[in-house]
């Protein structure tokens, strides 16, 4: 017979898995995103307002 077995199982990681607001709190991220929001408002501004 082959053995398949892999060994033991391997532990689970010290730290907690960080999510999706762990990413929101970036600073390059927070700045990217406010750059692209304004950019679109300014846009939704111009097509609402400009001839």
């Amino acid at each position: 017979m082959v053995d398949t077995s892999r060994g033991d199982a391997p532990a689970p990681p010290a730290e907690e898995a960080r999510g999706c607001l762990f990413a929101l709190s970036q600073p390059p991220l927070m700045i990217f995103l406010t750059v692209i929001g304004g950019l679109l408002l300014m846009a939704a501004l111009h097509d609402l307002f400009v001839l």
